[in-house]
Order: structure tokens, then sequence, then C-alpha cells
């Protein structure tokens, strides 16, 4: 993603979903926020649970197109999700059109999240307990209990697809709405509602479901030469 949308690249990732991950503008699909947010955590099992409940490991690359609030494309990228749970995943996104040089990498390890602007040449770093609870990467990548901190029901099909809708409970969250959309058992589509009325619509592909992932896949190092900020916990 370009530099002046960073920020909404970090509420993505996780994209979660995983990495997790993951809004919408609920009427897009005939669902009301208000309607979701009656869902408790006790409501009746969706695709989402079920997709998670035997998920170990996810690869997948991702198109990822960014719109504004009158349904204007202002970004499009790709990139990669790799998802080991519990609690690290690496989301990786580069703008289309341009070399591995630029973009962004947000990657936790299981204590930390980390993440590389490479186009401001910085790495930012939090605790993962402090910096996962309340963002969509925490869908996929099992860092907590969905249901304590989202809202998260079945939402009308659309597009030859099943949705799920999910809310964060509190206000908190970087992300207002979110929508899967599952083809089978495969999550296939996120699209998420950020706070500054902007949609982003991720389109996974090449999609392998508890694979193999090196631990060197799930550990980072920052680039020599780059500013810091933050202090990784130990």
């Amino acid at each position: 993603m370009r530099r002046k949308h960073s920020g909404a690249a970090a509420a993505i990732l996780a994209a979660a979903i995983v990495i997790s991950v993951t809004g919408v503008v609920a009427s897009a699909l005939g669902a009301t926020p208000s309607a979701a947010a009656a869902v408790t955590p006790a409501a009746s099992s969706t695709q989402l649970d079920s997709y998670l409940q035997d998920m170990k490991t996810l690869r997948a690359t991702f198109v990822q197109t960014l719109v504004d609030g009158h349904g204007r494309e202002i970004d499009r990228s790709s990139g990669t999700l790799i998802v080991s749970r519990p609690g690290k995943f690496s989301w990786e996104i580069h703008p289309q059109a341009t070399d591995n040089s630029a973009g962004q990498l947000m990657l936790a390890d299981g204590r930390n999240l980390w993440f590389l602007d490479r186009d401001l040449q910085q790495v930012t770093v939090k605790p993962v307990d402090a910096a996962l609870s309340a963002t969509p990467a925490m869908l996929l990548s099992g860092t907590v209990d969905i249901r304590t901190n989202f809202s998260i029901s079945p939402a009308p099909k659309r597009d030859g697809l099943d949705w799920v809708l999910v809310e964060p409970r509190g206000s908190q969250a970087d992300f207002r709405r979110a929508l899967l959309g599952f083809a089978g058992k495969e999550l296939k589509r996120m699209i998420l509602d950020d706070k500054l009325g902007q949609t982003a619509t991720i389109n996974f592909d090449h999609i392998e479901r508890n694979g193999p992932v090196p631990s060197e896949e799930m550990s980072f190092t920052p680039p020599a030469g780059v500013d810091v900020i933050g202090t990784p916990a130990k």
C-alpha cells in the first residue's frame, strides 16, 4: 500500500487473517449492525468457527483493493498471508507495479507484533497481548477467544459465497465491521470497513491449509539502518 494508507494496512492484517482478519457496510449484504450486535458469545456456530476449529497453519496470496466512502478505488496492492496458530502470523503487502523494496510487513512472533514500513524505513513493535486484542488479525491467529471480543453472526449469501459478519465489541478496535466470505470450506474473501469510511476488499488465492511453516518465517529481525520505535517483550 502507499504510504498514506499504511494505517489501513496495519488494521487489515490480519488478517488476520487472518490474519485475523477483517468491515463492510453491513447493508451492502442485507445485514444491519444492530442485528449483529445482538449476537452473544453463546450464539450458534458459524462457518468461521468451523474454519478455525482444526486450522493449525494457513498460507495464501491475496490482492487487496481500497475504496473511499464514495466507492472510488484509491489503492490496489498484493501480498502474502502466513498463519501459524496459536498467535503467530505474517502479513506482507506491496503496492502493485513495484518491487519488494516498497510496502509493509506485519509479523507476530508469539511475543511481539512487529510492523515494518519500508517506505518510511521504520519499525514499530509492541507486546503481542497488548497489540492484538482488538484487531482483525486476532481472528485467524488464535490469540484469544474471538467471541469474547467480537460479535459473530451469519450474513446473507452473495456472489456465490457464504458470509459471516464480525463486529468488535469494544470501541478501541481499528475497524468497524468485517465480512468473511467462504466457498465451501475455504476462506476466499474479506471485506473490512475502517473508521475512516474506507472499505478494503481482500481476495485470497493459492491457499494452503495446515501445510509446513518453518520457524524462521515466524521470526523478525529489524533490517539494518531502520528506526525502531518501541521495546519488544523478551
